[in-house]
Formats: structure tokens, sequence, C-alpha cells
């Protein structure tokens, strides 16, 4: 199946060339799309490098400023649309805590008539968090995505996770101009949003390893604007309920 991820990135000059190379040798008719939020540390240009290194199957696009990981990825949603050929579109990070190894699994999971997304669970059977976190980052990690099932009422046992495949008739019929999230909450919403569309989801188990190198951009005041957050999306589409 035509195939084509969606790469948010902001100052990952030092993750995205390894990460593409990785993803460009897999097996799979596969494109990406680098969505560059004009990362101050040059890692537009290397995507520039990248598109003319990998030709036809690199595509770039670069933002005015740091607008968001939501409304970067509904820019891709909408412009993979408008590419009749994708039949699958996909969500990654750009910081090798999603392995791109994993991907071909993902894609062939979607073979399934009865499977609409596939998704790298952290918590399903077989999966888990980098062994190396602190206690209270792995008790963190976790209650986000129980205290995100338990408020909106679905089965997601990774109601946080972003590596995500989606077959095309999914983002078809979202309505994009209802998410209302722009930050990492934005993931909890499109899960719950499918959800509630009646799409299937299947999990698969993943290790979701710390970044090696660059900087995390999650912090606490994030993670406390996508606690209030949760409550927002609850009572946003409670007319789909």
């Amino acid at each position: 199946m035509k195939t084509l991820i969606l790469l948010p990135t902001y100052n990952e000059v030092e993750n995205l060339p390894r990460l593409i190379d990785a993803l460009m040798a897999l097996p799979l008719d596969l494109q990406v799309m680098i969505i560059d939020d004009a990362s101050p540390d040059g890692t537009g240009e290397v995507a520039e490098d990248l598109k003319a290194r990998y030709v036809g199957r690199i595509l770039v696009e670069h933002r005015s400023g740091k607008n968001g990981l939501g409304t970067a990825y509904i820019m891709g949603f909408e412009k993979a649309l408008a590419m009749p050929e994708i039949e699958v579109i996909g969500q990654m990070d750009c910081d090798f805590s999603h392995d791109p190894q994993v991907v071909p699994a993902l894609v062939a999971a979607l073979e399934d008539e009865d499977v609409d997304i596939a998704t790298g669970s952290r918590y399903v059977e077989g999966g888990g968090v980098d062994e190396d976190w602190p206690w209270y980052r792995k008790m963190l990690s976790a209650w986000g995505s129980f205290y995100s099932r338990m408020i909106l009422r679905f089965p997601m046992r990774d109601a946080t996770g972003g590596f995500r495949f989606y077959k095309r008739k999914v983002i078809e019929t979202l309505p994009l101009e209802r998410i209302n999230a722009s930050g990492y909450v934005f993931l909890v919403e499109l899960h719950y949003l499918t959800y509630l569309l009646g799409f299937k989801t299947k999990e698969l188990p993943i290790y979701f390893k710390d970044r090696q190198m660059g900087t995390s951009k999650m912090n606490l005041k994030i993670q406390l604007e996508a606690a209030l957050h949760i409550w927002k999306i609850l009572f946003a589409y409670r007319d789909m309920r």
C-alpha cells in the first residue's frame, strides 16, 4: 500500500537524517512529509538536503514558527488527501522513540479489512517504556493514558501514543475543522474522534525508548494543560456519543 508518513520537526537536526535513512531503507512503497516549524538549529535546511537526496520520496513543508503538533498534523492530513495515490497515512516522532523497524508491521496490520487504524502501544502485552526512565516518569506516562481513557470512556490502552497508521478513508471521514487541540493532547482528541466515528484500531506492542539526541519538548506545563483539555474534548463531542 502506498504510504505517506507525516513527520513534524522542531530542532531535530541530529535525528532527522538518521531517521530518514532508516525509513527509506524499509521494504515499503513509502514517502515522508517533513513538516518543520522554522527550527533554529537548521533542521529545515537538512530536510531540503534529504529531499534532494531521495528525489520523489521526501516532501518538505516549512511553517513560519512553532505552531503546535496538532496544526502540523492537520496540515499534513489535508495535503495527504490531495494526493490520490496515497492509501495509508502515518504519524511518528522524529526522535527514535518510535522505532522505524516497526513501521512495516503497522502498515501490514492495515491489510486486514477489519482494521482501520494500526497504532504502536506501550501498554498492551509485550509493550513497554524506556527501562532507564525514573519511576515518576513511568508513572506520569501510564497515568496520562489511564486518565484519558477513564474520562473519555474509550478502550484504547495507549490513549496518548502518537505512532499510528490510518487507512485513507479514516482521514477522509474526520471532521478536521472540529479538532480544537494544538499540542500533544491533539493525539488523544484524534484517537477519541476516530473511536466515536466507529473506526477499528489494532494496538501493536512497541518499546518506547527515550531520545538519545536533542531535547525533549515535553514538560510539566504541557502535561497539566493536556489534563485540563481532556475535559474540553469530552464536552466538545457530546453530540456524537
